[in-house]
């Protein structure tokens, strides 16, 4: 398999799972399949190929110490770019996740931020603390216990 055909293998794997939690929130089988870290194992295993065969001595050596020019000159080798990419899609999808059981255990609308996550994940998240604050100044009493449900309490566990 080239780096190339993993690359869109990875795009194409994350988009049932980030179509589950925008379309289909509530559905059991969404819940089901959102509630395991399987869905991340097949990703981080590809990410770890890519970031052992991307590594060299002298990458190794330039990232312990990052500088932007090496990092500019490591993600210019396509297989170091595929490796990044993949992090953002792991990672990504993790966060998305996030939002969406505290979306679920709130009942704070979270599509917006799903979709802001999906295609630039910090903005996803800036989204959904937003919409949870606001929601909160507009409506004190919701959710019913701030305690267990807070973005920041759940953040800082």
């Amino acid at each position: 398999m080239t780096i190339s055909q993993l690359f869109d293998i990875a795009n194409l794997f994350v988009l049932p799972f980030w179509a589950l939690i925008i379309l289909l929130p509530n559905w059991k089988v969404t819940r089901r399949i959102m509630e395991s870290y399987i869905p991340f194992l097949p990703l981080a295993g590809a990410y770890l190929y890519l970031f052992i065969t991307s590594i060299t001595l002298e990458n190794a050596q330039a990232l312990s110490n990052p500088q932007l020019t090496d990092i500019a000159r490591f993600f210019a080798d396509e297989t170091a770019a595929a490796t990044g990419w993949i992090h953002f899609l792991v990672m990504d999808l993790f966060v998305g996740r996030f939002i969406y059981w505290e979306g679920q255990k709130t009942g704070v609308w979270t599509i917006h931020s799903l979709i802001l996550c999906l295609f630039a994940g910090p903005m996803g998240v800036l989204s959904h603390i937003l919409t949870y604050w606001i929601t909160k100044a507009i409506y004190p009493k919701f959710p019913a216990n701030e305690a267990d449900t807070s973005p920041e309490q759940a953040m800082s566990r």
